[in-house]
């Protein structure tokens, strides 16, 4: 089953958040084994999972599946990406995607939530925890720095993202370009074609992104300037600092990720991008689950 719920963001922008399995029910068993699964008012709280930048709830829909065995799990579109509302003002800036994040826990009545973020989500999960530890209770953050990027990485953005040869005319154009012929890649990609087809929606003219991509540089611009070293050491809760070997985070900058957290972990999934849970879904689970396990009983 899949369900839409509507939330209202800050300022009022309509978010779009989604269920991608029937929630637990108490006192029934789920794929983990074990004792009963908890129903979604137990104390283990929820799971709200966070997309990244150019991204969508749905690219969580594996993940949120076996989540859903055992937490209630929702996944949600942020500003600007998606089935939510992109307005043409904005805000695209920081303190707007950390306070949607806070109205989707507090109107869905997932506290004592876990946060699962990747890339820009995970920047707004330990963002929020940082500032409403009441509100979290544990956190995954995967393939992202908490090292500025830099200037120069946002000029590449704006190039890149001009190089996008849209409309496309069909959907395997997106997963070809997206997964061979963009300039950027090192190698072939098939997960990354399936992972930008799915932004994708069809128009009159062809297939282009469900998002505004100035809109997307605006919100790339909130934090590409800006190092959130002291926000992660306000990060309270267990957290698990998961990075792919080829993805965007680097190892030393991970591992000193890890010691900066009070109660940090670290992980890594072989034969990774940066598309961790999307391109390499087992190798995903099997360093986030345990760690679930251990920092959310049910």
């Amino acid at each position: 089953m899949v369900r839409r719920i509507e939330v209202t963001g800050s300022g009022g922008v309509r978010l779009a958040a989604w269920e991608f399995a029937d929630p637990p029910k108490a006192g029934g068993r789920g794929r983990y084994g074990g004792g009963p699964v908890p129903g979604p008012d137990s104390r283990a709280g929820g799971v709200l999972l966070l997309h990244g930048l150019l991204g969508r709830a749905a690219h969580w829909a594996q993940t949120a599946r076996w989540l859903s065995t055992r937490y209630r799990t929702i996944a949600l579109d942020q500003r600007g990406h998606g089935r939510s509302d992109k307005p043409v003002s904005g805000p695209y800036v920081r303190e707007a995607y950390v306070a949607d994040a806070e109205a989707a826990i507090e109107q869905l009545g997932l506290a004592p939530v876990t946060l699962i973020g990747h890339a820009m989500g995970a920047l707004t999960a330990w963002q929020l925890a940082a500032r409403r530890p009441d509100l979290v209770r544990a956190l995954v953050i995967c393939d992202m720095r908490a090292s500025a990027l830099g200037a120069a990485t946002q000029r590449e953005w704006i190039q890149w993202l001009g190089s996008w040869p849209v409309p496309f005319a069909t959907l395997a154009d997106v997963r070809k370009w997206f997964g061979e012929d963009d300039p950027t890649l090192e190698r072939p990609a098939p997960s990354r074609g399936d992972f930008y087809a799915e932004v994708m929606a069809e128009r009159a003219d062809g297939w282009r992104p469900l998002f505004f991509r100035r809109q997307m540089l605006q919100a790339r611009e909130g934090y590409a300037h800006d190092a959130h070293w002291e926000e992660l050491a306000l990060v309270e809760c267990p957290t698990l600092v998961v990075r792919g070997l080829d993805g965007a985070l680097g190892r030393a900058e991970a591992q000193e990720m890890v010691r900066v957290l009070p109660r940090g972990r670290y992980a890594e999934v072989p034969d990774a991008g940066h598309l961790i849970h999307y391109d390499q879904p087992d190798g995903w689970r099997r360093v986030a689950e345990p760690f679930l396990e251990a920092a959310v009983p049910a």
